[in-house]
Protein backbone atom coordinates (compact mmCIF):
# COMPACT_ATOMS: atom_id res chain seq x y z
CA UNK A 1 0.00 0.00 0.00
CA UNK A 2 1.23 3.23 -1.02
CA UNK A 3 2.35 6.19 1.47
CA UNK A 4 -0.46 8.27 0.37
CA UNK A 5 -3.05 5.09 2.00
CA UNK A 6 -1.91 5.52 5.19
CA UNK A 7 -3.74 8.71 5.09
CA UNK A 8 -6.69 7.55 6.22
CA UNK A 9 -9.54 8.93 8.52
CA UNK A 10 -10.10 7.93 11.83
CA UNK A 11 -12.38 4.43 13.36
CA UNK A 12 -14.89 5.90 15.18
CA UNK A 13 -13.40 6.23 18.84
CA UNK A 14 -15.80 4.11 20.64
CA UNK A 15 -14.96 1.17 18.42
CA UNK A 16 -11.26 1.48 18.44
CA UNK A 17 -9.48 -0.78 21.20
CA UNK A 18 -5.85 0.19 22.55
CA UNK A 19 -4.07 -1.31 20.10
CA UNK A 20 -5.94 0.66 17.68
CA UNK A 21 -5.73 3.95 18.98
CA UNK A 22 -5.43 6.96 16.56
CA UNK A 23 -5.60 6.19 13.11
CA UNK A 24 -7.18 2.82 11.74
CA UNK A 25 -4.85 2.03 8.93
CA UNK A 26 -5.19 -0.73 6.73
CA UNK A 27 -2.37 -2.72 6.13
CA UNK A 28 -3.66 -5.04 3.80
CA UNK A 29 -7.06 -6.02 1.98
CA UNK A 30 -7.79 -9.66 0.65
CA UNK A 31 -9.59 -12.52 0.15
CA UNK A 32 -9.28 -15.54 1.67
CA UNK A 33 -10.03 -19.46 0.53
CA UNK A 34 -13.59 -18.76 1.05
CA UNK A 35 -13.65 -15.91 -0.83
CA UNK A 36 -14.31 -13.28 2.36
CA UNK A 37 -12.55 -10.20 2.65
CA UNK A 38 -9.59 -10.45 5.30
CA UNK A 39 -8.56 -7.00 6.38
CA UNK A 40 -5.39 -6.48 8.54
CA UNK A 41 -5.06 -3.14 10.38
CA UNK A 42 -1.63 -1.66 11.54
CA UNK A 43 -1.14 -2.09 15.12
CA UNK A 44 -3.65 -5.30 15.40
CA UNK A 45 -2.33 -8.83 15.44
CA UNK A 46 -5.98 -10.57 14.67
CA UNK A 47 -7.00 -9.78 10.74
CA UNK A 48 -10.78 -8.71 10.44
CA UNK A 49 -12.65 -11.50 8.78
CA UNK A 50 -15.80 -11.34 6.87
CA UNK A 51 -15.12 -7.76 6.24
CA UNK A 52 -17.72 -5.47 4.48
CA UNK A 53 -16.72 -2.54 2.06
CA UNK A 54 -19.79 0.11 1.62
CA UNK A 55 -19.79 3.58 0.29
CA UNK A 56 -20.68 6.27 2.72
CA UNK A 57 -22.17 8.65 -0.24
CA UNK A 58 -22.68 6.40 -3.03
CA UNK A 59 -24.50 8.87 -5.34
CA UNK A 60 -22.80 11.71 -4.57
CA UNK A 61 -19.33 11.09 -3.64
CA UNK A 62 -18.86 7.01 -4.84
CA UNK A 63 -15.18 7.22 -4.99
CA UNK A 64 -14.44 8.85 -1.95
CA UNK A 65 -15.45 8.04 2.09
CA UNK A 66 -15.18 4.41 1.52
CA UNK A 67 -16.65 2.42 5.30
CA UNK A 68 -14.40 -0.91 6.23
CA UNK A 69 -16.75 -2.64 8.25
CA UNK A 70 -16.01 -5.67 10.33
CA UNK A 71 -18.77 -9.15 10.07
CA UNK A 72 -21.32 -6.92 13.01
CA UNK A 73 -21.46 -3.94 10.84
CA UNK A 74 -19.33 -2.16 12.97
CA UNK A 75 -16.38 0.27 11.10
CA UNK A 76 -13.13 -0.30 11.67
CA UNK A 77 -11.85 2.17 9.01
CA UNK A 78 -12.86 4.47 6.68
CA UNK A 79 -11.03 5.13 3.48
CA UNK A 80 -10.84 8.99 2.02
CA UNK A 81 -10.46 7.59 -1.52
CA UNK A 82 -9.70 5.04 -3.54
CA UNK A 83 -6.81 6.62 -5.33
CA UNK A 84 -4.11 6.07 -2.74
CA UNK A 85 -4.57 1.97 -2.71
CA UNK A 86 -2.01 0.37 -4.16
CA UNK A 87 -3.25 -1.17 -7.81
CA UNK A 88 -4.33 -4.81 -6.51
CA UNK A 89 -6.25 -3.73 -3.33
CA UNK A 90 -8.02 -0.60 -5.34
CA UNK A 91 -9.13 -3.59 -7.78
CA UNK A 92 -10.29 -5.65 -4.95
CA UNK A 93 -12.55 -3.19 -3.36
CA UNK A 94 -13.74 -1.63 -6.32
CA UNK A 95 -15.04 -5.21 -7.33
CA UNK A 96 -16.73 -5.58 -4.01
CA UNK A 97 -18.50 -2.32 -4.07
CA UNK A 98 -19.62 -2.87 -7.57
CA UNK A 99 -20.72 -6.45 -6.70
CA UNK A 100 -22.64 -5.12 -3.85
CA UNK A 101 -24.83 -2.59 -5.66
CA UNK A 102 -26.89 -3.41 -9.13
CA UNK A 103 -26.55 -0.41 -10.54
CA UNK A 104 -25.95 -0.33 -14.60
CA UNK A 105 -24.77 2.46 -16.53
CA UNK A 106 -26.83 3.65 -19.32
CA UNK A 107 -24.57 3.87 -22.54
CA UNK A 108 -27.68 4.49 -25.17
CA UNK A 109 -32.13 4.43 -24.90
CA UNK A 110 -32.86 1.77 -27.70
CA UNK A 111 -36.54 2.33 -26.91
CA UNK A 112 -39.03 4.45 -24.69
CA UNK A 113 -42.31 4.21 -24.20
CA UNK A 114 -44.66 5.91 -22.42
CA UNK A 115 -47.95 4.66 -21.65
CA UNK A 116 -50.50 5.64 -18.90
CA UNK A 117 -48.31 7.35 -16.77
CA UNK A 118 -45.83 4.25 -17.00
CA UNK A 119 -42.95 4.88 -19.29
CA UNK A 120 -40.58 2.04 -20.04
CA UNK A 121 -37.27 2.06 -21.15
CA UNK A 122 -34.89 -0.12 -22.85
CA UNK A 123 -31.38 0.69 -22.74
CA UNK A 124 -27.63 -0.67 -23.20
CA UNK A 125 -25.35 -0.39 -20.51
CA UNK A 126 -22.37 -1.53 -19.32
CA UNK A 127 -24.07 -4.72 -18.33
CA UNK A 128 -25.86 -5.69 -20.94
CA UNK A 129 -29.17 -4.70 -22.55
CA UNK A 130 -32.03 -3.95 -19.53
CA UNK A 131 -36.23 -2.55 -20.23
CA UNK A 132 -37.16 -1.40 -17.15
CA UNK A 133 -40.69 0.93 -15.96
CA UNK A 134 -40.24 4.30 -14.01
CA UNK A 135 -43.40 5.96 -12.61
CA UNK A 136 -43.31 9.53 -12.98
CA UNK A 137 -40.48 12.08 -12.72
CA UNK A 138 -39.70 11.48 -9.17
CA UNK A 139 -38.08 8.40 -9.79
CA UNK A 140 -35.71 10.58 -11.94
CA UNK A 141 -32.97 12.36 -9.52
CA UNK A 142 -30.27 15.08 -10.94
CA UNK A 143 -26.92 14.27 -8.80
CA UNK A 144 -25.45 17.13 -10.81
CA UNK A 145 -26.48 19.14 -14.08
CA UNK A 146 -25.21 16.01 -16.02
CA UNK A 147 -25.15 12.81 -14.21
CA UNK A 148 -28.98 11.34 -13.44
CA UNK A 149 -30.35 8.36 -11.40
CA UNK A 150 -32.96 6.39 -12.34
CA UNK A 151 -34.98 4.48 -10.00
CA UNK A 152 -37.72 1.48 -11.21
CA UNK A 153 -40.47 0.02 -9.84
CA UNK A 154 -38.48 -2.34 -8.79
CA UNK A 155 -36.39 -0.59 -6.63
CA UNK A 156 -32.89 -0.72 -9.26
CA UNK A 157 -31.31 2.36 -9.80
CA UNK A 158 -29.62 2.69 -13.60
CA UNK A 159 -27.25 6.14 -14.11
CA UNK A 160 -26.56 8.44 -16.59
CA UNK A 161 -22.89 9.60 -15.65
CA UNK A 162 -22.99 12.60 -18.20
CA UNK A 163 -25.56 13.32 -20.50
CA UNK A 164 -24.33 15.04 -22.84
CA UNK A 165 -21.95 11.96 -23.87
CA UNK A 166 -25.19 10.38 -25.05
CA UNK A 167 -26.32 10.01 -29.08
CA UNK A 168 -29.12 12.51 -29.85
CA UNK A 169 -31.88 10.21 -29.95
CA UNK A 170 -31.00 8.87 -26.39
CA UNK A 171 -31.07 12.83 -25.44
CA UNK A 172 -34.18 13.36 -27.32
CA UNK A 173 -35.86 10.23 -25.89
CA UNK A 174 -34.80 11.74 -22.42
CA UNK A 175 -35.42 15.44 -23.09
CA UNK A 176 -38.83 15.40 -20.86
CA UNK A 177 -36.64 14.70 -17.66
CA UNK A 178 -33.97 17.18 -18.08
Amino acid sequence: MSEKASEQVDAPKEQATPAEAGPARIEQIERNDQGDLVVRLLGRDEPICEARISRCFPWSLPDTYISVRDKDGKEVALLKGLDDLDEATRQLVEEELRDKIFNPIIQRICEYHDDFDVTEITAETDRGKVTFQIRSRDDVRMLSPTRALFKDVDGNTYEIPDLTSLDRTSQHYLSQYF
